[in-house]
């Protein structure tokens, strides 16, 4: 593979429907979360290459915009189809100067379409342009590609609409970083940083020795971080729900006096079990970067390295 970036999903859907749903301007700015607006311009002659142009809002009332053209489309003999186009940006906000790639429709024989992209940029700004860029833009390029390709099989196979898309993938993130940062914080903070008595107060009640508390703390940081490493992983929703209420219990039978206290188990426990059922609730309708492949299994003759061919963004 050449230098550039590569995202893959399969699609059960019929061609006619994929190519409707990421070649129509005002379809493919619902579902791509690299654009905000895609417009096609008038063409002067009918062999005319297709030009638009692009806005990509990037907040506090600031966008970048930036043109492109489709250098051509190709249907191939076995019903396989290639979408090929280049992209520039004279707006002096954009770190993308110019740009190419492609999209490829590959029909697999059993419903799925096999739908794929690989483009490439060069940068301004010289060797920061770049070094951002490295360490930063692509990255998050990359991240949004795959992103938009999982929301578009949402509403292709489950007919979820991508504005549902974005509302539940962003409430799915907020309860699982809220989720992660509860046990991060009560395993660092109150058990290793400051060893709080009310702690060690329920600890004894418990029956549990003293010096078991780091042990603990240490432990609920780990699965704090499973939960951000494991993103797509809606079983950390019940293990953490299930942790909620033995807690709860527990507290309860050994400290219950600890339930009338100013900040306590009930709201805490509570709050965070509310949180496990919406992020599990949200996860069916949520798109996930990681469901694609980034990384081409085969080498298909398509993939020649042609920084000339390019694909709607």
């Amino acid at each position: 593979m050449p230098k550039g970036l590569y995202v893959e999903l399969p699609m059960r859907t019929e061609m006619e429907r994929l190519w409707q749903l990421t070649q129509d301007p005002a379809l493919h700015q619902r579902w791509d979360l690299r654009f905000s607006i895609i417009r096609y311009l008038p063409k002067p002659n009918e062999n005319a290459p297709q030009q638009f142009l692009y806005e990509t809002r990037i907040g506090f009332g600031l966008a970048i915009a930036g043109e492109g053209e489709s250098t051509g489309t190709r249907s191939g003999t076995t019903g396989e189809r290639t979408s090929a186009l280049r992209f520039w940006s004279a707006d002096a906000k954009s770190l993308i100067r110019t740009g190419s790639g492609y999209w490829k429709y590959i029909p697999t024989g059993d419903s799925t379409i096999r739908f794929f992209t690989w483009y490439d940029y060069q940068t301004r700004f010289g060797l920061v342009g770049e070094l951002l860029d490295a360490a930063l833009f692509r990255p998050i390029m990359g991240w949004a590609t795959a992103w938009s390709f999982d929301r578009l099989r949402l509403w292709i196979e489950e007919d979820i609409a991508p504005e549902v898309v974005l509302r539940s993938s962003i409430i799915y993130a907020v309860c699982r970083g809220l989720v992660a940062f509860v046990w991060i914080w009560h395993g660092l903070v109150p058990k290793l940083l400051f060893l709080d008595r009310v702690e060690l107060a329920m600890l004894s009640d418990a029956g549990i020795a003293a010096h078991w508390l780091p042990l603990i703390g240490a432990a609920e940081i780990i699965f704090g971080l499973l939960g951000l490493l494991t993103w797509r992983w809606r079983g950390y929703f019940a293990l953490t729900g299930i942790a909620m209420i033995g807690a709860l219990a527990v507290v309860a039978l050994r400290s219950p006096a600890q339930l009338a206290a100013a900040f306590n188990p009930v709201t805490l426990n509570l709050g965070v079990l509310g949180l496990c059922i919406s992020g599990g609730l949200a996860h069916f309708s949520s798109a996930f970067a990681g469901r694609c492949l980034r990384k081409p299994t085969t080498a298909p003759s398509e993939q020649q390295g042609k920084t000339s061919d390019a694909v709607h963004l």
